[in-house]
């Protein structure tokens, strides 16, 4: 249903600690579920992106959990790139998400910037040492908690032994009080706002488009390849006419992405239904519960 509606890319986040013992060996029966699917997507015509997603706070960026969180990248990615190094390039391997420490939205400290661009070293050596494939594999990296700010301010692109084989990711999701925040009263957004009482101010569609700028230049134009790895807006039916904000903002998010030479991937967490939710199929069946939605983001990128 997802490559039948015009996506070209699905992104797997899996999570691993849970599924691995004391000594963060990954449960067998575990790996072939994450293998099925990988699997299913390719069979369908999409390239699958997997990476180490949420597993309960253990990747802090500090001194004192570096080199635990260190060995297990380490571990892990040995485990998940021998178990695919015979996959083609269509598969693609991303090391971390949206790595911060827990409750901190500032700025990162040298200490924070430090270790997480470590974190990103260890996964591309990981990786690389496997052989296989996994030599020439497109791996992608992120900036510090995938900010743009910080990613332009702060990451250091990992060494790597293959020549033009990485790809940085950042996430979007301005403004939060639009896009992500159930609790707050912001509905409309963009030039077609009518009430300045629900909206936020200075997050219109210039500001989205001066944001992938500032990706475009720092690593686009270089050479670098971005993948805008999550954006999505919630539900907020409660409001007659939300849907056409939300409608604009994931049409513009995604074609703004598009212009400034990103790849859009869209968040699609199950849900879809219900307030607040960001899904476009039915798990189910397959279905397109968003057809219009679904369009603009296609379309987007035509």
């Amino acid at each position: 249903a997802v490559k039948a509606a015009g996506f070209k890319t699905v992104r797997i986040p899996v999570s691993w600690k849970q599924y691995a013992d004391a000594r963060d060996n990954i449960d067998a029966a575990w790996m072939d579920r994450v293998t099925e699917v990988v699997g299913q997507a390719q069979d369908a015509g999409l390239f699958a992106l997997i990476n180490i997603h949420w597993d309960g706070g253990w990747m802090q960026p500090t001194y004192a959990a570096q080199a635990v969180a260190n060995a297990r990248i380490t571990k892990f990615w040995t485990q998940i790139a021998n178990n695919f190094k015979n996959h083609d390039d269509t598969l693609l391997f991303a090391g971390t998400n949206e790595v911060m420490v827990t409750g901190d939205y500032g700025t990162p400290t040298a200490e924070y910037r430090q270790v997480q661009n470590g974190f990103n070293q260890q996964f591309v050596t990981a990786v690389r040492a496997t052989g296989g494939n996994n030599a020439r594999r497109h791996l992608v990296v992120q900036g510090f908690n995938t900010h743009i700010d910080h990613t332009v301010n702060f990451a250091v692109m990992p060494r790597d032994p293959a020549r033009d084989r990485l790809m940085m990711e950042v996430h979007y999701y301005d403004p939060y009080d639009f896009t992500l925040n159930e609790k707050s009263k912001a509905w409309q957004w963009g030039a077609g706002a009518t009430d300045t009482q629900v909206k936020v101010a200075g997050f219109d569609e210039a500001y989205a488009a001066a944001q992938f700028q500032k990706m475009k230049l720092a690593f686009v134009d270089q050479g670098i390849p971005v993948i805008l790895g999550e954006f999505a807006a919630i539900r907020r039916t409660e409001h007659p006419g939300a849907e056409n904000y939300r409608l604009a903002w994931d049409r513009h998010i995604a074609r703004s992405a598009w212009q400034h030479g990103m790849v859009p991937i869209y968040w699609d967490a199950g849900a879809a239904i219900e307030n607040p939710s960001a899904g476009l199929f039915d798990r189910r069946s397959g279905a397109q519960i968003y057809p219009d939605l679904i369009a603009a983001l296609v379309d987007a990128a035509r």
